[in-house]
């Protein structure tokens, strides 16, 4: 009974505002260790996923290469024939399928010149990863 008495009475004395109990620097250390572990796994999980998004705008970009390619060598081919005939009855037939293929050229250069732009906008580097480092890092600082 005496020692009951003698806790409610230390509780009364506590200001409620104070915390019931500080804890020791190692246990701290332990906790920022446990922490940091914890951090770095999310830091990486978060890499992945930007590198992921990044990856999907990649195969986008080869695809509209790819089917851009496949387009133009349809369109040239239907194309490069008719124009030929065409033009061979003003110009030699040599001559037609010359201005044939150089205003074919022309188009898949175009279209090739589109994906590389696409490539272009396309960095590897996780931004987001290395932004959110930069702030653990200052936050590590701060704690330290």
């Amino acid at each position: 009974m005496a020692v009951y008495r003698q806790a409610a009475y230390l509780e009364m004395e506590r200001p409620k505002d104070a915390p019931a109990k500080r804890e020791t620097l190692g246990a701290l250390f332990g906790e920022l260790a446990r922490e940091s572990v914890s951090l770095a796994r999310d830091e990486v999980a978060l890499a992945k996923r930007e590198l992921q998004r990044k990856l999907k705008t990649i195969q986008s970009a080869l695809l509209a290469l790819a089917v851009g390619a496949v387009i133009a060598l349809i369109a040239a081919l239907a194309l490069c024939a008719a124009v030929i005939v065409a033009l061979a009855e003003y110009v030699g037939p040599w001559q037609s399928a010359l201005i044939t293929g150089l205003i074919l050229g022309m188009a898949a250069g175009a279209v090739i010149a589109i994906g590389v732009s696409r490539f272009k906008h396309t960095t590897f580097k996780p931004e987001q990863t290395l932004q959110t480092l930069e702030e653990n890092k200052e936050w590590l600082r701060e704690i330290t």
